[in-house]
């Protein structure tokens, strides 16, 4: 356990010191820091303006959309990088009096840049110099603070045990603190659920600066920032996580199928295998648009990424007896540990050694877009043709399917804010990657991933149609720089939450009446006041 866990107070906060000796935005919120009871010589380590040198290095050290760091995007008037808590108390305390809005990051990976972009002047909150983790294997627990990375936490578990692991994503630079309120998932989900499936406690910093561990902040808190996304509810500190027993050999493989290899067939049979297969098999497809042999052409390729809790003669076993399509043989598969195929998944090189997953940044970092859908009915054959078409005309825009089923299934809607449960075959991530400065290719590639999602929308789910919240997608629906109505939030939140967003709504205008945590799809306070936000709604 930290040592910090229940400091709920240790220094008297003041909210409105801002008849400031100086104009400028970062002289005054320095000197209402130091009326918080932080030092001076503390602010000069963690509060960058515009103007400080290091200021842009640190902005950019955990952007990873390019598209979200233009020259025209709106930067923030500044950032704080705590260290401690009292100073993210003081933070949250001298926002109140700023009148600038509060963002709050841990890794970057918000694919719309929600936590260090706003179209009105804005505060970053940055918790990357949180990063403890304290792994108890006795217990099977760990804590772990929101600023870790995914890599950081799964090489403390390797370090303290190879037979203990984490189901959680499978890039090794995202950040805790998102990832988890968020719902994130990982290769293991369909044995072990999600992230959120496995958090016994937490602490989070509500409006007020108070810290709260679970028992402090209650059951309704404790369930909506597991998976209704933290940063509308305060700022989250650390988890407590249950660690999951994982055999000595997992066995993955990689297999390619194009259409002159039956891949319409194949992909038509692992939608109705993949959410049913054995729960220790997890079979991810990529489809994508490619070169083919003949220059210039463009042909659709299957990618079949898996990963097996077990040995390669038990997968090719169960691959032959329900997958037999794809034709797996024992020669495509790699035997290796958990914690390498943490690697495998991010494609380092194998051999590569495990400290390669403490590393915080990514190599490069390029211009992105991201949607997602759910699918509850097999795709047909004529409209799996019909797709890869599509795909081969747009020319840039792939697909992620990622197969659900298994402890996914076995898990109530309503255990939690993440609804995506029972009856969900898989999810699918639309994903467009370039690298060119163009401006304009923006606009074109932006909007070629929205005209596939809309070529999909007669074979996803419908009513609502859902969408998952880490793959935070603005086109579905934002507020008014994140002063939300419950009709706005409506929009979007029946999406990412289906039943859950009027719970989620309810403690949401219970512990910060004021929506002083919001971003542009945050959740949204229920103002009886407001005849929209109220219609309807008791």
């Amino acid at each position: 356990m930290f040592p910090f866990l229940l400091f709920l107070s240790i220094f008297t906060l003041n909210s409105s010191p801002f008849a400031a000796a100086s104009d400028s935005i970062y002289d005054n919120f320095a000197y209402c820091l130091t009326t918080n009871g932080i030092r001076s010589d503390q602010i000069a380590k963690i509060l960058y303006s515009p103007t400080n040198s290091s200021f842009s290095r640190v902005f950019e050290a955990y952007v990873r959309n390019r598209r979200l760091n233009t020259p025209t995007t709106r930067k923030p008037s500044i950032i704080v990088t705590p260290l401690e808590i009292q100073q993210i108390q003081a933070t949250i305390l001298c926002t109140k009096g700023s009148g600038l809005q509060l963002k709050i990051r841990s890794g970057g990976h918000d694919f719309e840049g929600t936590s260090y972009v706003s179209s009105v002047p804005f505060i970053i909150l940055d918790t990357f110099n949180l990063r403890t983790i304290s792994v108890d294997v006795a217990s099977e627990t760990a804590w772990v603070q929101a600023g870790a990375t995914l890599g950081e936490l799964y090489y403390r578990i390797w370090e303290k045990s190879n037979l203990h692991g984490f189901p959680a994503g499978l890039c090794p630079t995202v950040g805790i603190g998102g990832h988890i309120s968020g719902g994130g998932y990982g290769s293991m989900l369909r044995r072990f659920g999600l992230t959120v499936d496995n958090v016994l406690d937490a602490q989070i910093i509500d409006f007020k600066g108070r810290v709260l561990d679970r028992k402090a902040m209650g059951e309704d808190l404790f369930w909506a920032i597991r998976g209704g996304g933290g940063a509308s509810f305060g700022v989250v500190l650390s988890y407590k996580i249950t660690l999951v027993r994982v055999p000595e050999i997992h066995t993955v493989f990689r297999v390619q199928k194009t259409e002159e290899e039956n891949a319409t067939d194949i992909l038509y049979k692992w939608q109705n295998v993949a959410d049913k297969i054995d729960n220790d098999l997890f079979i991810r497809v990529l489809v994508q648009p490619v070169t083919g042999k003949v220059k210039g052409q463009k042909i659709i390729r299957l990618t079949f990424m898996a990963s097996f809790l077990g040995d390669a003669n038990r997968l090719v076993s169960v691959m032959n007896g329900e997958f037999p399509e794809l034709g797996l043989k024992k020669s495509d598969c790699l035997q290796m540990s958990w914690i390498e195929t943490m690697l495998w998944w991010y494609n380092f090189k194998i051999g590569t050694a495990n400290e390669a997953l403490l590393r915080r940044t990514p190599d490069s970092v390029i211009f992105l877009k991201r949607k997602s859908d759910y699918v509850q009915t097999p795709i047909p054959k004529y409209a799996l043709e019909s797709l890869f078409k599509k795909m081969v005309q747009l020319g840039k825009t792939g697909l992620v399917f990622n197969p659900y089923g298994g402890r996914m299934s076995e898990i109530p809607e309503s255990e939690t804010p993440f609804p995506h449960r029972s009856g969900i075959i898989f999810k699918i991530q639309y994903s467009v990657n370039w690298e060119d400065e163009d401006p304009n290719l923006i606009t074109e590639y932006v909007g070629e991933a929205r005209d596939l999602y809309s070529f999909m929308t007669p074979f996803v789910s419908k009513n609502p149609r859902q969408a998952f919240l880490n793959y935070r997608d603005l086109d579905i629906g934002t507020t008014d720089n994140g002063k939300n109505s419950y009709s706005e939030g409506e929009v979007y939140g029946l999406k990412y939450f289906k039943g859950n967003f009027d719970r989620l709504v309810k403690v949401k205008t219970m512990v910060d009446p004021q929506n002083f945590f919001r971003n542009e799809q945050s959740i949204p306070t229920l103002n009886l006041q407001t005849s929209q936000g109220s219609k309807g709604r008791k």
